[in-house]
């Protein structure tokens, strides 16, 4: 029986990845050098900053430091942030349902709390959650299962008894490791079959769970 819903943030609950694929781009141009949106999604989509940045640096050999690539990093969201980010398709309705239905919500993301807190509130969806989980509050970030076994201990919940939301590979890959029903409403690609066989449902928008749930109810 599903007690608690945990979602991603970036390209699940808000429209974010294509910001940062274009920061990463705005980064590397200094560099003369790129990646397409297709070898981002395949690589970076979902993935903690940390991550991204490692492998960005070490692919391209940049003369750039992790720490002087995060402060590029923060600045140029905080600038985009300020311009707003916009919700996903539903995801303001399926968190009123799931109020309405007496449901926990969790919040499992790769990004950072001040970042990731500031896009809940400047859309108005903080309130609505019971528990946020960073990056930084578990040693492995996605695939690795950890922050959703984090965020069910915080939503006082077992594993077996959450549904995650994802729309990354990754994320899919860390919900089903951590012995939860993993829905993809994908966002830039869609999985490939080794993913696809790791959720229960795949849909087009967050409205879709609705319809879900309520089956899930009535069983």
């Amino acid at each position: 029986m599903i007690k608690a819903v945990i979602f991603d943030l970036d390209g699940l609950l808000a429209d974010t990845e294509i910001v940062s694929y274009k920061i990463y781009q705005d980064m590397l141009a200094k560099y003369q050098v790129s990646f397409s949106i297709e070898y981002y999604a395949q690589n970076y989509s979902g993935k903690s900053e940390k991550h991204n940045l490692t492998n960005i640096i070490e692919q391209f050999s940049l003369p750039l430091s992790l720490e002087d690539g995060f402060k590029y990093v923060e600045k140029r969201e905080m600038e985009l942030l300020e311009k707003g980010i916009t919700l996903k398709p539903g995801a303001k309705e399926l968190l009123q349902y799931l109020i309405a239905n007496h449901y926990k919500i969790g919040l499992a993301t790769s990004s950072k709390k001040e970042r990731a807190e500031k896009i809940l509130k400047m859309n108005d969806i903080y309130q609505y959650f019971d528990s946020l989980t960073y990056t930084n509050e578990v040693k492995n970030g996605k695939p690795h299962p950890d922050i959703f076994l984090k965020a069910s201990e915080k939503l006082c919940v077992y594993p077996n008894e959450c549904l995650v939301l994802e729309d990354s590979e990754a994320g899919i890959e860390a919900g089903y490791r951590a012995n939860m029903c993993v829905i993809n409403i994908p966002d830039m690609k869609k999985p490939s079959e080794q993913y696809r066989k790791m959720v229960i449902e795949q849909y087009d928008t967050l409205l879709d769970v609705i319809p879900y749930l309520e089956n899930s109810k009535a069983k």
